[in-house]
């Protein structure tokens, strides 16, 4: 198969939602349909030890939150699907954010009893920032809920997308008979087997047909019949220039759990979602087609197989072809390496693949020559944006609990930081370690992996900081600089790269700081360059 047709029949995206709306259910069933499993692990259950195929950390399997992003793939007729499973919960939301800047498109999955959640809005508002493409699945229809049409308006309102519906729901929670496809015309009867595969599909070109009473009942097909005329009179016709474009979002009805409604959604999407796109490097636009490769490292992992200290780097192809045991130019240390095993990913299990291409997701073996954003090409020296650190919400100092283990500790707090788990600040003052983090979960982890991944005990200790601001001097040498490190020393540390941090402790310290050192400038997020 020709470099273009492979380029053509790639399809890279996230899954993103709320906590427990049911996204790691719903890459379950899509990883069934491409036959890349047979049976789906019960993600709460924990009666039955099989847990869900992308939650591979114990901690996951513990807590039944998805933790860390999974990278899967598979194959679904004739398309080479790439699926990145990101955690939902908002205290992993910098791992997510990452994430986005991996893919070309997105599925928002929606909880039908409750709505969009706050974890959804914030999530979407990145991708609406990025013009990333976005599909709607509203889950768990066999669960009372709220009205189809009080879900789409939700859905345009809080999340200020412009829905198309592509599918449509018959009853609903203990009435729930089936969906009917707008998108190809058919309807699909609801049995509660979750056992079976594919539901029954009838073909109904004709809603005025009787044949639509036989399968559903007299009420839940007039119901229906008024139903999609409103839905044809209220919103707009699908239009895939648009959709691709981030201007409209077909939504999908389904239950996850039941594996319902998620052929439609995935044949759909197929049809639909957008081949790899071009990605904005610092230099210029990069487009797939190009046969140099480049990529950049969006994700680091330690520790996939605990019995050997490894770290593994996902790489997101952009162009070219990414072959096996050929040097590429490493950006930043401006030196060439080679991968004599690369890996794609089907869950926890990894196969060594020859050869990549635009859309693919590698992961790297890696000795620690990589940090988050890290760009590989042939030759060419190119910076990919978009890969930042934000500034953490909650600090806390790290000290060690067990002094035999000291060199474990600052192995794996080195090795986690680089994962981009959470952020290391250094003190100027006294060299204290300060770890900061989006949510106060992130410490359980951070604490939790420590001892069972490294052997390292440690303890934290409360830090009173607001605000992480990353501080840029226009002059680094002018007296109003060194005015601000003589009088800020304590609040003054340094991140992993070096950078110098402030640790503002209330929002009026920041204010008043910022009026005394106008020529100084604080950020937010690292990547102010």
């Amino acid at each position: 198969m020709s470099f273009q047709s492979e380029i053509q029949r790639r399809r890279t995206f996230g899954i993103i939602s709320h906590p427990d709306a049911g996204k790691t259910t719903l890459t379950e069933k899509l990883l069934l349909f491409g036959g890349a499993i047979q049976e789906a692990g019960a993600v709460k259950s924990n009666k039955i030890k099989k847990g869900a195929t992308s939650d591979f950390m114990e901690i996951e399997r513990q807590r039944g939150i998805s933790v860390a992003t999974s990278v899967l793939a598979f194959e679904y007729n004739g398309i080479k699907i790439n699926i990145l499973d990101t955690p939902g919960h908002k205290d992993f939301a910098e791992d997510t954010f990452r994430t986005l800047t991996a893919v070309d498109s997105v599925i928002v999955v929606i909880d039908v009893a409750k709505g969009v959640e706050e974890q959804t809005e914030k999530l979407v508002e990145v991708c609406r920032m990025r013009n990333i493409p976005m599909l709607v699945f509203i889950n768990k229809l066999d669960r009372e809920g709220k009205d189809a049409f009080d879900l789409l308006d939700e859905v345009e309102q809080k999340l200020g997308l412009k829905v198309c519906p592509m599918s449509f729901p018959i009853g609903m929670g203990y009435d729930f008979k089936g969906i009917y496809n707008l998108w190809e015309k058919n309807v699909n009867l609801f049995t509660g087997d979750s056992k079976k595969d594919i539901e029954d599909t009838i073909q109904i070109n004709d809603l005025t047909s009787p044949e639509l009473e036989k399968l559903v009942g007299d009420s839940h097909a007039n119901d229906l019949r008024d139903n999609i005329e409103l839905v044809n009179g209220i919103y707009p016709e699908f239009d895939k220039e648009a959709y691709l474009n981030g201007g409209l979002q077909p939504v999908f009805f389904g239950s996850a759990l039941n594996n319902f409604g998620v052929r439609e959604l995935l044949d759909c999407f197929v049809e639909i979602a957008p081949k790899p796109r071009a990605k904005q490097s610092e230099e210029r636009i990069v487009k797939p087609e190009e046969e140099d490769f480049t990529g950049f490292v969006f994700k680091i992992h330690a520790n996939m197989d605990p019995n050997h200290r490894n770290r593994l780097a996902f790489v997101k192809i952009v162009s070219g072809e990414f072959k096996r045991n050929t040097p590429y130019l490493h950006v930043r240390h401006d030196k060439k390496l080679k991968f004599s095993s690369p890996n794609a990913f089907f869950a926890e299990k990894k196969e060594i693949v020859d050869i990549s291409y635009p859309g693919d997701i590698v992961g790297l073996q890696d000795s620690g020559n990589f940090k988050i954003g890290d760009t590989l090409t042939e030759g060419e020296v190119l910076n990919y944006k978009g890969v930042p650190s934000f500034s953490p919400e909650h600090f806390r100092y790290i000290n060690n609990a067990d002094p035999m283990k000291s060199k474990q500790l600052y192995k794996g707090i080195d090795q986690l930081m680089d994962e981009g788990v959470a952020q290391l600040f250094t003190l100027e003052l006294n060299g204290r370690k300060v770890i900061g983090t989006v949510g106060a979960l992130q410490y359980e982890v951070i604490q939790y992996r420590l001892e069972h991944e490294y052997g390292a005990k440690c303890s934290y200790e409360n830090l009173n900081v607001h605000k992480a601001c990353w501080v840029e001097p226009t002059d680094s040498k002018n007296d109003e600089f060194k005015d601000f490190k003589r009088v800020k020393q304590r609040f003054l540390a340094k991140d992993k790269r070096g950078q110098l941090v402030f640790l503002a402790d209330s929002m009026f310290t920041l204010q008043m700081t910022e009026q005394k050192y106008p020529s100084i400038k604080f950020h937010y997020t690292s990547e102010f360059k």
